[in-house]
Formats: C-alpha cells, sequence, structure tokens
C-alpha cells in the first residue's frame, strides 16, 4: 500500500461520520416538512420537480460541512457547485425522492457522499422516516447505523427481487418499459420505490437482490454507490454524469442481470 492510499484510508472513516451526522441533522428537517411542501419550480421537463424543503435541507448541509471541513468543495443538487481550497469534495442530494416527499410517501432519503482527489472515498444516506442510516468508508465495509451490512447471494435471477427507476424524459421511459417487459417475466419481480440512493442501499443490506437506472446523476448515486459497493455488490456507473447505466448488484446474480439490462 501506497503513502497516499494509506492516508485515503485512514481519512475516510472520519469523512464517513462526518456524512453520517450531517445526513441526520438534514433528514430531520425534511422530516418535519414531509408531505407538507408542494412543488417550488420545475426543472428538466413538468415531472422533474423542486421543492422549498430541497433548498433548505441543501442549505443545511452546506452550512453543516463548511463548520465540520472548512474548504471542501460541494457539487449539489439544487445549488452552483463551489470550489474549495483543500482535496475534500462532498457530493450532496438533499431530498432523494422528491415526488414521493411531496405526497407524503415514505420512501424519502438525504444522500452526501465524501471525495478524495477526485475518488469517492466514503457516504451516507439517511432513510428521512425510518432514520436508518446507511454509510461507507473506503476499504472499511458498509454499515446500517453502526452494524455491518452485506449483499444478498440470490441462486438465480429467478428468484431476484430488482429495484429500478425511470427517468423525467417521456422518450427514454418509453424505452425503459420495454426493457420492464422484458425482464418481469425473468425475476421474482420488479420495484420502482422513487429514491437512487435507498436503492443501492438495500442492494447493499441485502433488502433487494439488485437495481438498475438509466439517466441518473453524480448527486443520487455517489454516496449509494459505495455503501453497495463496500457490502459487496457488483456496482456500474454511468462514464458520464447523467449518460449510460447505473448498477447495484448481487455478485451471484451480476452477470445474468447485466446481460439483460445494459443494452
Amino acid at each position: 500500500m501506497s503513502l497516499t492510499e494509506a492516508i485515503v484510508l485512514g481519512r475516510a472513516r472520519h469523512l464517513e461520520l462526518v456524512a453520517c451526522e450531517v445526513a441526520r441533522q438534514a433528514a430531520k428537517y425534511v422530516r418535519v416538512h414531509h408531505g407538507e411542501l408542494g412543488a417550488a419550480a420545475t426543472k428538466s421537463s413538468p415531472t422533474d420537480v423542486v421543492t422549498e424543503a430541497d433548498f433548505g435541507s441543501e442549505q443545511l448541509i452546506r452550512e453543516q460541512l463548511a463548520l465540520r471541513c472548512p474548504g471542501s468543495s460541494v457539487i449539489g443538487e439544487e445549488y452552483d457547485d463551489t470550489v474549495g481550497d483543500n482535496r475534500i469534495s462532498w457530493v450532496v442530494d438533499p431530498i432523494d425522492g422528491t415526488v414521493n416527499f411531496m405526497y407524503g410517501l415514505p420512501v424519502v432519503s438525504v444522500s452526501i457522499a465524501a471525495r478524495y482527489q477526485g475518488r469517492t472515498v466514503a457516504g451516507a444516506v439517511t432513510d428521512v422516516l425510518s432514520t436508518r442510516t446507511y454509510s461507507a468508508a473506503l476499504g472499511h465495509g458498509a454499515r446500517c447505523d453502526g452494524e455491518a451490512i452485506e449483499v444478498s447471494r440470490p441462486a438465480s435471477l429467478a428468484t431476484s427481487l430488482v429495484g429500478t427507476g425511470f427517468a423525467y424524459d417521456a422518450a427514454v421511459r418509453a424505452e425503459q418499459a420495454q426493457l420492464l417487459a422484458e425482464l418481469l417475466p425473468m425475476c421474482r419481480d420488479i420495484r420502482c420505490m422513487g429514491s437512487a440512493a435507498l436503492n443501492m442501499c438495500w442492494v447493499g443490506a441485502g433488502l433487494l437482490d439488485g437495481y438498475f437506472e438509466r439517466n441518473t446523476k453524480v448527486y443520487d448515486y455517489a454516496a449509494g454507490a459505495i455503501v453497495a459497493s463496500e457490502a459487496g455488490a457488483v456496482v456500474a456507473l454511468p462514464p458520464n454524469e447523467n449518460d449510460g447505466l447505473t448498477i447495484a448488484v448481487s455478485p451471484s446474480i451480476a452477470e445474468e442481470l447485466s446481460s439483460i439490462i445494459a443494452v
């Protein structure tokens, strides 16, 4: 192990703890407003909404990260990126599952990942309603509320529960529907629950056997991806932001699922 690698691994656990603390604070704020605040604006399409709580949660996160790790850069969903003067950057999704949040549905999360020199080294995802926090640090495994988690080991795709999500673009949704028609008869069942971050954490915890989604952005998957990977999942991320396929899947069905969806 090189000195640089040792430094990264040594700092990763601390950054995980910071991410957990801040994600829990933001989740508490979001929980207070759950189901109460409607859309404040739309973004890429009429179905791509943002609420005042999204802005409030991200502001809280940015303030808390600045207190704990001054000088860090921040990549967020709702505000412009900020460039700091150290080698740490944070990737923030203040509410993952905004439509669920608006409707008062329970699948809503706050997602925070830490990067060191461009590499994701830690992350935390807090389930807003259950208050569970999934977290991981590079080389240190993955946890749910501090207890180690690991992926499931299904015998085949036929006995597997798979999660997915849909794009905001209508044309992409039509293509996704065609893929689901092919996949559904080949697996146990499919779930679409509205939070990419939680889906990836659930793969890590063995609550889902696999998850895939197209047109995700870095703040959607950054924290969930390291949780899933450190829990033993096979993870593949888009080569370019919002372009391509995000996958987190149990190793025992990775090849089988990928052969169907990676088209």
